[in-house]
């Protein structure tokens, strides 16, 4: 499928578009999109290998940032139309000003029942107790390791302490959930990944194994591994035993212990694709809404709205992408396809 992007719909139409509007977004598969991941920045304090070259100079201009109160005036219009599940990401998303106070607006909208955040922890020892009080009540932080060598040299910087203060904070400030995300590949080693499991249980965390995907140059340099045999592995040797019980609103499988406690989450993308339960739309720094992680299908809504559009116009806009959704992504069939890097969409 060719890359597509939605142009605006005739404002004349409006008025009957808007009436027949559906109470929910559910898109030409039937899939009910109640989930919004919004990227309010592609800037990171870090360059892991396999989302962002060194020397990558290709971030968006900060003069076509949403401002805070644009990004909240799009996730409202979302939020109308029944998405309850927002999700700020990067980027690192801390490495913007003002985050608790978009979270909080965020928060006070009517409907929205889970905002989280997804970050790399370096700077979440400062930010995460304004966060927890903002409102965010789950974590996602990602982390590849324990071995402060074998971190510095994926994320191409000496930072593992930061994130592991930042845990602490966090921890001690009460969050709902803290959940790690470690992505993995064929060059992953299964003992250190066995290493970081046994820190999360400790700490009464989540750890989320994730097949690495082919986005951009440094995504397709490397190749993914087969996560339900690893998982099979690490819950045989810890004891976990595979539910359904503990899913969220992303496409992750959870391996919980003996007494129910979710331990090791499995997302994958490559060897078992989930795009027949896809329930999110993807909302990047400058107002793009890319329909799929593995496809170009977009529609700018951040264009729009800097053009005066109103708010009804821009509910057409999103109904007008939406029904524009495809199937399922194609990052084993086309891995070529998708050439912007993970921190363009926030994976």
């Amino acid at each position: 499928m060719s890359a597509s992007v939605i142009s605006p719909v005739n404002p004349s139409s409006s008025a009957d578009a808007l009436a027949s509007r559906p109470r929910a977004l559910i898109d030409s598969f039937n899939r009910r999109i109640d989930y919004l991941r919004v990227s309010i920045t592609d800037r990171c304090d870090l360059r892991c290998q396999y989302c962002l070259p060194e020397d990558f100079k290709g971030f968006e201009e900060p003069a076509n940032w949403l401002t805070h109160d644009e990004m909240a005036r799009l996730i409202g219009l979302f939020v109308g139309f029944g998405v309850a599940k927002i999700r700020l990401t990067g980027g690192e998303p801390l490495t913007r000003r003002g985050v608790s106070e978009l979270a909080t607006k965020i928060a006070a909208l009517d409907g929205v029942t889970d905002l989280a955040i997804s970050t790399n922890g370096t700077r979440l020892a400062r930010h995460a107790a304004e966060l927890r009080q903002a409102g965010v009540r789950r974590l996602n932080v990602s982390l590849d390791t324990l071995d402060a060598a074998t971190f510095k040299e994926i994320t191409r910087r000496d930072r593992l302490q930061d994130v592991l203060d930042g845990l602490d904070t966090a921890h001690r400030v009460g969050f709902d959930s803290i959940k790690i995300n470690c992505v993995v590949h064929s060059q992953s080693n299964e003992e250190d990944i066995a290493r970081l499991l046994d820190f999360t249980m400790a700490k009464g965390f989540i750890l989320r194994l994730i097949e690495t995907m082919p986005m951009g140059d440094s995504g397709r340099q490397y190749k993914h591994v087969n996560l339900n045999e690893m998982g099979a592995r690490l819950g045989e040797r810890y004891g976990l035993v595979a539910t359904v019980e503990h899913r969220g609103p992303g496409p992750a499988r959870y391996w919980a212990t003996r007494d129910n406690i979710p331990a090791l989450g499995l997302i994958t993308p490559m060897s078992q694709h989930f795009c027949a339960s896809c329930n999110r739309v993807r909302l990047s720094v400058d107002g793009t809404l890319y329909l799929c992680l593995g496809q170009e299908n977009q529609i700018s809504l951040g264009t729009a709205l800097r053009k005066g559009a109103t708010d009804d116009e821009l509910r057409q806009l999103i109904l007008a992408g939406i029904a524009a959704k495809p199937e399922r992504h194609e990052f084993t069939t086309a891995p070529e396809r998708v050439i912007r890097v993970m921190a363009k969409t926030g994976g």
